[in-house]
């Protein structure tokens, strides 16, 4: 079978289907690869390129299995030959033009846009792939259009404050925008209403911001839902007020199938500092932001910009090629399980049955519900047994207590030689002035306090050297164990002290 990589119809697409990497990769499966002449080109790889890599140039959408980015304009799909099988990105759930055009033609038509959020199919997960990309992008023309430093710098001119952003949404792009803007020193705010997301914000230096409300809930699917009046309300009131702080705001919010919430009214536009930014990353769903235009730039009369470009991804050809392409060699793989250059499209696999848009001209679409998890819920723990609680103790047995070590010490001095009773009173007192001492500490200097006060150990190391000759073969045995212990003790406290010190240690 032979396997075309088409070249992109849609004006402005810079992104192609197969890198000469992929290319590599789908012909160790047993394909033929042929190109259209120039496909890749805005991506920067050359004719020239494929051919290196052992495809051929020539007509690829009379190929068997046609591969694209985007849907195929009506010229194309018109010369796709019954029974190949087009894959590419066909919107199914927002164009039902496309699925009731494409159910009048006899090929396979399967959409990678609507892989299935499960583990297994996180490989060919294009959406995720390239809204990482997008991400990133999107910090790099908010940074473009802002003119000024993300990060605070205080130079001999003056003082420089770091830019203030705010993510709405912390899906893929949102965490790929947070993680680009902490990186390049901007102080990151984002929220969500998946509260499980707020750990993945932290992580990547950014602060969570959360919104009280019952509605706020793990997500079951991975992807964020239409909430209700309540939380809608209180959302409102945290854009609001974060608005008129932030310098960059950049929103990600998208619901499966649906079109993109608004979030960020006019007035709240209107509320933020003439220079501010918005990215609205949802303008090719209609957009987060009151006054996007979709693909297009405006600016706002109080002076605040507002991006809704749809092609962030493909701002980044040459990478968005290659993770595209990747995610396409994956479906191959899983395709075509004997690597005999037949496609199999597998109807019980829940991953192809998804993706499948028109099977040999029948239409498919929409799929069934696919099940996340199979795991079952668990079950409540049970409640822990309460421990026992211990009695405090009563008087009489404090007095007895007292009593008792009162006479083991009047016992002690009455029989012990009388050598030994200094020694005795100063490791009582030493235990007394210790513990009062020790006590008062703070927390975080018990370990180099500790570590270096090892050190008194060195007056044992004194002691078992005067014994160490001592006529009495025991005497000198336990002399050298002392010796060899209290050096450990004394070296070891030391090298903790530094290692301890080194982690503050800047260069």
């Amino acid at each position: 079978m032979i396997v075309g990589v088409l070249k992109e119809a849609r004006a402005g697409e810079s992104r192609v289907s197969a890198t000469p990497a992929t290319v590599e990769q789908i012909r160790k499966l047993g394909y033929e690869v042929v190109v259209d002449p120039g496909a890749g080109v805005a991506a920067g790889f050359t004719d020239g390129a494929y051919e290196a890599a052992g495809a051929t140039v020539g007509e690829a959408v009379a190929a068997d299995v046609v591969l694209g980015v985007n849907a195929p304009d009506p010229s194309q799909l018109d010369r796709v030959r019954p029974e190949a099988t087009v894959i590419a990105l066909f919107s199914p759930a927002f164009d039902p033009a496309m699925v009731e055009d494409l159910g009048r033609r006899p090929f396979t038509a399967l959409s990678m846009d609507a892989v299935p959020r499960i583990s297994r199919a996180q490989s060919m997960d294009v959406l995720s792939s390239m809204a990482n990309i997008a991400g990133y992008r999107a910090v790099i023309e908010a940074a473009h259009e802002f003119g000024r430093f993300f990060t605070g710098q205080v130079t001999a001119a003056g003082k420089v404050p770091p830019a203030k952003v705010l993510v709405a949404g912390a899906g893929v792009a949102g965490l790929a925008a947070i993680g680009a803007s902490g990186s390049l020193g901007a102080i990151v705010r984002a929220t969500d209403p998946r509260p499980e997301v707020a750990d993945q914000v932290r992580s990547l230096g950014g602060e969570y911001l959360s919104i009280e409300s019952p509605e706020a809930e793990v997500s079951k699917t991975g992807y964020a839902k239409e909430m209700g009046d309540d939380y809608k309300a209180r959302e409102a009131e945290l854009y609001a007020a974060q608005c008129r702080e932030s310098d960059i705001v950049i929103t990600t919010a998208l619901i499966p199938g649906r079109p993109a919430p608004k979030l960020i009214t006019a007035e709240m536009v209107a509320s933020m500092k003439p220079g501010s930014v918005i990215v609205d990353m949802a303008a090719a769903n209609g957009g987060n932001v009151e006054g996007t235009v979709k693909g297009g730039k405006t600016v706002t009369e109080n002076g605040v910009t507002i991006i809704g470009y749809t092609d962030l991804a493909g701002r980044l050809p040459a990478q968005a090629s290659q993770l595209y392409g990747t995610n396409l060699v994956n479906l191959l793989k899983l395709m075509t399980p004997d690597k005999d250059a037949r496609l199999v499209l597998d109807w019980e696999d829940p991953v192809q049955r998804s993706i499948t848009v028109v099977r040999e001209g029948e239409t498919a679409w929409p799929p069934p519900p696919v099940q996340v998890s199979a795991a079952p819920a668990p079950a409540p723990a049970a409640a822990p047994a309460p421990a026992p609680k211990k009695a405090p103790m009563t008087a009489g047995q404090r007095f007895g207590g007292v009593a008792l070590g009162a006479l083991a010490l009047f016992l002690l001095a009455a029989f012990a030689p009388a050598a030994l009773l200094p020694h005795v009173t100063v490791f009582v007192l030493a235990i007394v002035i210790g513990y009062y001492v020790i006590g008062h500490v703070h927390h975080a200097l018990h370990t180099p306090l500790m570590s270096v006060t090892n050190a008194i150990s060195g007056i044992i190391v004194v002691g078992a050297l005067l014994q160490i000759g001592h006529t009495s073969t025991a005497v000198t045995v336990l002399s050298s164990v002392a010796i060899l212990l209290a050096s450990i003790n004394v070296f070891g406290g030391f090298a903790v002290t530094r290692r301890m010190l080194a982690m503050f240690n800047r260069s």
